[in-house]
């Protein structure tokens, strides 16, 4: 007679909801979602969901190994239930390890860690950020100034070794070093981390009283930093090695310094180009005229056309921001803005009404849109 198959359990494709030519990968992926919905950390008390959760875990158990897989298509149940040919005998007995199905997402989500690996002593140190605050001109042309920071640096007493003896951690005699505490629950096993050494796998058991076994204090540290040209608001400079000392020995994180650029009393930033305004009277916009102006860097002649329009940009090469790192500067753009006096001597009321006989403006009026862009000019 053949073999007859065990009834009373589903079939494993069916429980993991896959197809029979289901790669391992899928399969992981299927058992990845039904251990995350019914595990029985996540529904306390429920009955239901941590038989699903264990029949979920069998099925997989089963389908990731080839040979067993093997079996299983061919006779079914009895094959890897000891009761037909080839059959593994004992029914369901090895666990999941589900740390190398989930990984470390799922080991902290329930406490049970990676497996093998374990936190070290030894790790670098953090990196550090320092606001610095220079003035306008400084972002331009460069600096360099002093600043204080404070850091964690290596212990001078116990020369990083964190005991006052100098022999350092010793292995923890709670987990041996592994950093985890493994616990067997029923068909499945949970790492914890080790209370004793908090997952470092060691210990200090004279700690240095300087550092309390921390292997490092804090400390002011002074450091000039450079500034070069034409850096920008938000500008980061970064210095290797500047920012907290490693754990027992690892290497120093770096040091951020973070520029923030102070305003200038009467030009503006665009990128590279410097923008200010200067008011001019109506006889130079008329007639055209070369003006002495400042720039900043010092004074620079600035050629006004004839029949200049107020609220005319005119550029000056050369006389922005540098670029940062390269050669060349950025320009300076000018809005030249056509003064109107407020009073006028008696003559020279006279010559403007002189000027005005002899010209005649078209007082029509212009469309809204023109008339808007002549208010953006002013504003």
């Amino acid at each position: 007679m053949g073999t007859q198959a065990n009834v009373s359990k589903a079939d494993y494709y069916e429980v993991l909801g896959v197809g029979r030519d289901a790669s391992d990968q899928e399969l992981k992926s299927a058992y990845r979602k039904l251990a995350m919905k019914y595990h029985p950390d996540r529904n306390p008390g429920d009955h239901a969901a941590e038989e699903k959760f264990k029949e979920a875990s069998e099925a997989y158990q089963v389908l990731s190994d080839g040979d067993k897989r093997a079996a299983y298509d061919r006779y079914g149940h009895a094959g890897v239930n000891g009761g037909g040919p080839g059959g593994f005998g004992g029914g369901f007995q090895g666990a999941v390890d589900l740390g190398d199905i989930f990984g470390d997402l799922f080991g902290e989500m329930f406490n049970m860690g990676g497996g093998q690996q374990r936190a070290t002593r030894t790790r670098r140190g953090d990196d550090l950020r320092f606001d610095l605050t220079i003035e306008f001109e400084d972002a331009i042309f460069g600096t360099e100034t002093e600043v204080k920071i404070r850091r964690l640096e290596m212990c001078d007493t116990c020369h990083g070794s964190g005991s006052s003896s100098g022999k350092g951690p010793t292995t923890c005699p709670q987990c041996q070093g592994r950093g985890q505490l493994r616990y067997q629950q029923g068909f499945f096993s949970v790492a914890r981390t080790c209370s004793g050494c908090n997952g470092t796998g060691t210990i200090i058991s004279d700690p240095c009283q300087s550092c309390r076994g921390e292997t490092r204090v804090n400390r002011e540290k002074k450091l000039k930093v450079r500034v070069p040209p034409g850096v920008e608001e938000g500008t980061r400079i970064r210095y290797g090695g500047e920012g907290d000392a490693g754990r027992s020995g690892g290497p120093n994180g770096d040091l951020y310094v973070v520029l923030s650029v102070r305003s200038h009393d009467f030009f503006e930033r665009d990128g590279h180009d410097l923008h200010c305004v200067i008011p001019i009277s109506f006889p130079q916009a008329a007639l055209g005229a070369e003006i002495e102006i400042p720039a900043i860097d010092g004074a620079v002649v600035l050629k006004v056309p004839e029949g200049t329009q107020s609220g005319k940009e005119l550029r000056i090469r050369n006389k922005g921001v540098p670029y940062l790192n390269e050669r060349g500067r950025g320009d300076l753009i000018v809005r030249v803005v056509v003064q109107t006096p407020k009073k006028l001597t008696k003559a020279q009321r006279e010559l403007v009404s002189q000027l005005a006989e002899s010209m005649t403006v078209d007082n029509k009026p212009s469309a809204p849109s023109l008339l808007e862009k002549m208010k953006d000019l002013f504003s």
